[in-house]
Formats: C-alpha cells, structure tokens, sequence
C-alpha cells in the first residue's frame, strides 16, 4: 500500500488516470488554509493488500462494521465511509473522516484484477458512479 502524504510522493503513482486524480485531489486541497498532514492522507491500494490491511493502515473500518459487530455481508453491516465514488474503468475513491477537525484518509483502490477480491466487490456494491474528472 501505497502511503502518499503529500504531493512529493506522485512519482511513486505507475497508473497515469490515478495519478491525474490524485494531483487533482492535491490541488484541490492546496486551495484550503491546512498544510496536508493536518487535512490527512492518501492511500492506494496495491496487489497483495487486503481489506484487513486497510483497516490496519488507515485506521478506519472498511468491511468490519463502525457501528456493531456486524461484517460486510453480514446482516445488519452498514459501511462507516463518507462518500465512495466510481471513477468507471479506473479506480474508486472512498472517504473517511476521522475526526471533528476534518482530517480524513482517502483510499483509492484500482479497478483492477490484481486487486483483492472482497474490497474490490465491497467497493462494487456501495459506490455510486461519478462524472469521468480526468481528461483522457
């Protein structure tokens, strides 16, 4: 998993869609009066990490529930994300807010075969469709 604090870390960022989208995410971000690791962090997901090594990493509750012991697939599980949006072919970018001050984590997971099965899946079933942001 990748760990992108801040803007420096990009050239680690192979796929050119998501690195156009993180750049953006940067820039946006860089227009509010908060040095990045006061507003939180970017995490990509790469092949070979799981669900588990999210919630570990990120801190935040991806496919255990935030609200009771209810898992994703379980009766009752309701997802703890801010938004989780679709960038159709690509990536999808899952928010979550950690404390009252705004500082989040933002994960983005690739849309791709290497990518774990459950969080893939996960990702299918909650996220909502957003408008293509990258000129190709």
């Amino acid at each position: 998993m990748l760990v992108l604090p801040d803007p420096s870390h990009l050239d680690r960022v192979q796929d050119g869609y998501i690195r156009a989208l993180l750049t953006r995410r940067f820039r946006e971000l860089a227009q509010e009066d908060f040095a990045y690791e006061e507003l939180g962090e970017f995490l990509l997901i790469e092949p070979g990490d799981t669900a588990a090594d999210l919630e570990a990493q990120g801190r935040i509750c991806v496919t255990s529930g935030p609200f009771n012991a209810a898992c994703y697939g379980d009766a009752g599980f309701s997802p703890g994300f801010e938004c989780l949006e679709e960038h159709a072919g690509h990536c999808f970018e899952m928010v979550h807010i950690l404390n009252d001050s705004g500082y989040g984590v933002i994960v983005i997971v690739p849309d791709q075969p290497d990518i774990d099965e459950e969080l893939l899946r996960f990702c299918r079933e909650y996220a909502t469709l957003t408008p293509d942001l990258i000129a190709p």
